[in-house]
């Protein structure tokens, strides 16, 4: 992260692979080893993904869901000489996700969070299984060229979030993403601390989303977002002050018109003290500020912040009503540096379905509409436009960008990086198998932060990675060229047959 356009960029960090933490990982097929195995070691050998080893003079099947079936150009069960391998489809791959996030799609991002780079062959990483949105739409991606460019050709994926020039803080992030808010509460520290820390690693940012700014966070100050929302819970002046990008959340898109609801039992101590209430009492954040009914109120709002941080930016997170074009640039003239369209895609599994599917408009619609609007104002290039709401994919992310938006925030992705399997029980204090979205003590130590970091660093670098070899292939040099180019589009509804 820069603070001003004459700093040096950061330097990105490296891949360190970090496995599951999780004994047996899911993986798309099984192997299975009979007595028959003479221990000729030629599975090893011929294997190219790390799924078999030898241990103490014996050959083992280790690790299963590295193996990529059919798709091998040399299949181990093909090679054996005595035919003691057998390949299945893994039972357990088909019980998990669901139609936005598709098996596929989650052991994809498990392989991008473990190595680094995106999955063999054998995974579908780019599409869900929706049969709409992102899902619905391809980039129009010239054929590879049989010699490749140099990978170490400069392709700047980075993104300026002040364009308005005026005496905030300059900041450029260096991948065209960051955080979006998961409050203390509906997640616990540990995934917190996770993204804060890969975010500073990255150079960019993470919101604190409305459940306060917890200690943990101080000694990362300069890649937070404190979020002020409607509840107001844990929003103090001192927190306001410490940072450099403060973001009011005036709806959120998986439940626009509903505000946020923290149940009873995700109401530890610790989070009754962040956000200053009753522990075990659930927690209602309303949907409007009810002290904002104009576009006169929310400059309001703006100054508020920039009398008590003049140097922050300020964004501003609205949902995707029909009218979104006009709450865009009525945040410009309020002075907003940050729009952030959140679309009806988006949420954790606490996120009612009612609304997600049937109030907020869908951002591939919302984002087009907003860039032309700003466009026609002449203030398309003051303000920067942030998408979220459903983007899962490098290939989402530089979808969302040719619709229009300047960058993207993330939430879901994380998680998955953290092993969620998508069991739409992060409302529950210990409905989270898998210790993410809770707040129970015991649960919390299923996760370390260090191994957290490690892989939501490893996800986005491996998004960063692709990004770069998309832009290739249009012949860019910059995120930026990509913005609102529809041309690079096609829709299957629409291809010719």
């Amino acid at each position: 992260m820069n603070l001003n356009s004459n700093s040096t960029r950061k330097e990105l960090p490296e891949v360190v692979r970090t496995p599951s933490r999780f004994r047996n990982p899911i993986g798309k097929y099984r192997l299975n080893r009979t007595t028959d195995c003479i221990g000729c070691g030629k599975c090893v050998e011929v294997c190219a993904y790390g799924v078999h080893e030898i241990k103490r003079g014996l050959v083992l099947t280790k690790n299963h869901y590295l193996c990529v079936g059919p798709d091998c150009p040399r299949p181990c069960y093909d090679e054996c000489p005595v035919q003691a391998l057998s390949l299945r489809k893994n039972p357990t791959f088909d019980a998990i996700g669901d139609l936005r996030w598709p098996p596929d799609l989650l052991v994809s991002t498990w392989y991008m969070a473990e190595t680094g780079d995106v999955p063999p062959a054998s995974l579908e990483y780019r599409v869900g299984a929706s049969g709409g949105g992102f899902d619905r739409m391809r980039l129009a991606l010239p054929p590879r060229q049989v010699k490749e460019e140099p990978e170490n050709e400069e392709i700047d994926v980075g993104i300026e979030l002040n364009r308005r020039d005026d005496n905030a803080h300059r900041i450029r992030i260096e991948v065209p993403f960051y955080g979006g808010g998961m409050s203390y509460g509906s997640v616990s520290i540990t995934p917190m601390l996770s993204r804060i820390k890969a975010a500073a690693a990255l150079g960019t940012f993470c919101s604190t989303g409305e459940g306060g700014y917890p200690d943990e966070l101080k000694p990362y100050d300069d890649h937070v977002i404190t979020q002020v929302a409607t509840g107001l819970f844990g929003v103090r002046e001192e927190t306001i002050q410490r940072v450099k990008i403060v973001e009011f959340k005036y709806a959120q898109g998986a439940k626009p018109g509903l505000g946020g609801h923290l149940l009873g039992d995700k109401v530890t101590e610790g989070v009754a003290r962040m956000r200053e209430a009753v522990v075990g009492y659930p927690l209602f954040s309303p949907f409007p500020f009810h002290s904002v009914y104009s576009v006169e109120d929310h400059k309001k709002h703006v100054d508020w912040i920039k009398a008590i941080n003049p140097l922050a930016l300020v964004a501003v997170k609205v949902s995707t009503p029909t009218d979104v074009d006009m709450v865009a640039v009525g945040s410009y003239y309020a002075g907003a540096h940050i729009v952030h369209l959140d679309g009806s895609y988006g949420g954790t599994g606490a996120a009612p379905d009612i609304a997600k599917k049937n109030i907020a408009m869908p951002i591939e619609y919302a984002v087009p509409k907003v860039h032309r609007f700003l466009q026609d104002e002449g203030v398309r290039d003051r303000i920067t436009v942030i998408a979220s709401g459903g983007i899962r994919t490098p290939h989402d992310v530089a979808k969302i960008i040719a619709l229009g938006a300047d960058g993207v925030c993330t939430g879901t992705a994380d998680l998955v990086a953290l092993e969620c399997v998508r069991c739409h029980n992060c409302e529950s204090g210990r409905g989270c198998a898998r210790g993410i979205a809770t707040t129970d003590p015991e649960l919390m130590e299923l996760m370390e932060v260090e191994w957290g970091r490690r892989r939501i660093v490893n996800l986005f670098l491996a998004w960063r990675k692709e990004l770069v070899r998309i832009l290739k292939r249009l012949g860019m040099k910059s995120i930026r060229e990509l913005v609102g180019r529809t041309d690079c589009l096609v829709h299957l509804d629409y291809m010719k047959r």
